[in-house]
């Protein structure tokens, strides 16, 4: 503060009367608190008797005041009161560095934003008034770098705008400002409250991982390029003083990843399998890049491809179009407008074109104006069309894209003949309405064929009944005897019952035949039965079966098919006697079974059956 200052004003009372003399009247004066300060003796205001008292010198001052009557008959009272006088703080003070220069040593891979360093300056003013804003000067290193205030401490921060390297600069220097925020217009004059100090900074060499050359690479691939096809490459490389190799690899994160292969030493992009533009048209995956002598730094870079088509399917009409004409129609009239879809992804400008294939463009009933805009009309050539001549005519539409290789297909369109009224509104297109003048509809043509079918049906299971219950007739007549097959339906009564069939034609072959005539074949004229000649008792049976096969092959009564011919005889002389059943015994009485039991284990339970039923 300035001297003469206001500070405060104190006063001092006296009982005595005023109005009598002097008595009542109180001088001031300071007993201690001197040369600091200075009181009015009439007033009592205490002023600064020094100028620039200083806070931060001293801060609190003890002042003695001392009030004094002027007469009375006692000399003079006096009284004293102690004032306690605290300076205020000004911003009178500017910021000062302690040092001009500041060095800072930085490592090339801080981060960006993150705090590299912090200076000070210094301000022997409290409060707000102490409170410093610190810029840094535009010139060289100053744009990598920013600066802040740290409230509590009011120092300045460095902080990294922009990534270092070594490789590139090693060195940066600039100049930092430290003002007072508030500042007090009173002390203008003092001069400018602020300082300038210089910082240079060291960028210190890291191990860094590799760089690469572009921050993204866009490749592109025509589809269906043959497997191991290079495409493309990328590049990395140290820039660190040492300069280590660098390995690639892809990213592998998906099956997408495995179409591409990347050569690990020279960066080359080569196709895996085959690409189909219609099936993925871009492929996106990531390439890594690794030092050989610290494979723990790696970078990484975003590889795009893109798939380009190739021109593999011919266009064609895009959908099917119900085409009718008029038999009243005229020459020249537009009957379809048709357009082409292909299904390769068109580029830009794509183009197709229309035109009748070679043999339709001599016949004169229908052709194809291009309207140059992929869409293309069928315009009619005759004066007219009779559904009963031709009802459906057919045209061949050849459509061509504009790609490479060109592409082309043929497209058939069906046009049906239609009955129309003067206007050319279609009134009918059936069939029925050509053939049926009387006015049968689709429904009665219907009924009538169905009713066709159920009878034919009819008679179709009426005739198969019929056969079947002829079939079923011939099979079961008692009088169809044949020498092949016998049916009766009776059940008989085994050995015993001999009266259920005549076996004594089995038991006895010098038993004479009767002359039957054959009742399963109708004869063409009556013949009488040969007589066979009877067998002597001595004939072998191989003369005796040869003499009956002759008989036989030379009847000509015999049935037209084969038959079974049974000879009732027996040999004569045989060491096992007879195996037949014919002239055995007829009771089982008769029969000794004892020879089961020397048969073996096999017939064990045969032998007890019959050993239990002969005992």
């Amino acid at each position: 503060s300035f001297a003469g200052a206001y500070v405060l004003q104190v006063k001092a009372t006296d009982a005595d009367d005023p109005t009598y003399g002097n008595s009542a009247r109180v001088v001031y004066s300071i007993l201690q608190g001197q040369p600091y300060f200075s009181i009015d003796p009439k007033t009592g205001v205490i002023r600064t008797a020094l100028p620039n008292m200083d806070r931060e010198v001293k801060e609190q001052y003890q002042v003695l005041i001392q009030a004094k009557d002027m007469g009375g008959q006692l000399g003079g009272l006096a009284g004293t009161t102690t004032v306690n006088i605290t300076l205020t703080d000004v911003n009178d003070n500017p910021p000062r560095f302690p040092k001009s220069i500041f060095h800072l040593k930085v490592p090339e891979s801080s981060h960006v934003g993150s705090a590299i360093g912090r200076i000070r300056a210094v301000d022997p003013d409290f409060g707000k008034n102490a409170e410093i804003e610190y810029n840094i000067v535009p010139g060289d290193g100053g744009n990598l770098f920013d600066i802040t205030t740290d409230e509590n401490t009011q120092e300045g921060v460095i902080r990294l705008k922009k990534p270092l390297d070594f490789e590139t600069k090693k060195a940066y220097t600039f100049k930092v400002e430290a003002s007072n925020l508030h500042l007090d217009h009173r002390f203008h004059s003092v001069g400018p409250f602020k300082d300038t100090a210089t910082v240079k900074i060291n960028v210190l060499d890291m191990d860094e991982p590799p760089v690469f050359s572009k921050p993204m690479y866009t490749m592109e691939v025509y589809e269906d390029t043959p497997v191991g096809t290079i495409i493309g490459a990328v590049t990395a490389q140290d820039l660190d003083a040492g300069s280590s190799s660098v390995r690639y690899f892809i990213d592998w994160k998906n099956d997408v990843d495995s179409y591409f292969t990347i050569d690990a030493t020279e960066g080359t992009i080569a196709t895996n399998e085959l690409l189909d533009r219609e099936s993925t048209a871009q492929y996106n995956f990531s390439i890594i890049a690794s030092k050989v002598s610290n494979p723990l730094l790696t970078s990484k870079v975003n590889v795009i491809i893109n798939v380009l088509d190739v021109n593999e399917f011919p266009p064609e009409i895009s959908v099917p179009y119900e085409t009718s004409v008029c038999e009243n129609a005229k020459p020249g009239q537009v009957i379809q407008t048709v357009t082409a879809a292909d299904k390769d992804l068109s580029p830009a400008g794509q183009r197709f074109s229309f035109r009748l294939s070679a043999e339709a463009s001599n016949k004169p009933n229908f052709t194809v104006h291009d309207y140059r805009n992929n869409t293309a009309g069928i315009e009619t050539r005759r004066n007219g069309y009779s559904r009963r001549q031709q009802e459906l005519y057919f045209l061949p539409v050849v459509i061509e894209d504009s790609s490479y290789p060109v592409q082309s297909s043929t497209n058939t369109m069906t046009i049906r003949v239609c009955r129309c009224d003067s206007d050319g509104t279609i009134l009918s297109c059936n069939v029925e309405a050509i053939f049926l003048p009387v006015g049968l509809s689709t429904g009665a043509l219907i009924a009538i064929l169905l009713c066709i079918v159920i009878l034919l049906v009819i008679v179709v299971l009426y005739v198969a009944l019929r056969r079947q219950k002829k079939k079923d007739t011939l099979m079961t007549s008692k009088e169809d005897i044949r020498d092949n097959v016998i049916h009766y339906d009776d059940e008989g009564g085994g050995e015993e019952d001999t009266q259920a069939f005549d076996i004594g034609a089995l038991r006895n072959p010098k038993v004479i035949e009767d002359n039957k005539m054959r009742r399963d074949i109708k004869p063409d004229t009556l013949r009488f039965p040969r007589q066979r000649p009877p067998v002597e008792d001595n004939t072998d049976i191989r003369d005796f079966i040869n003499q009956r096969l002759q008989e036989n092959d030379v009847d000509p009564t015999a049935p037209p098919y084969d038959s079974l011919a049974t000879y009732a005889y027996e040999g004569n002389g045989s060491v096992a006697e007879s195996l037949s059943s014919i002239d055995s015994v007829t009771t089982e009485a008769d029969q000794d079974y004892d020879y089961l039991s020397d048969w073996g284990p096999r017939f064990k339970i045969l032998a007890d059956m019959f050993g239990e039923e002969e005992s």
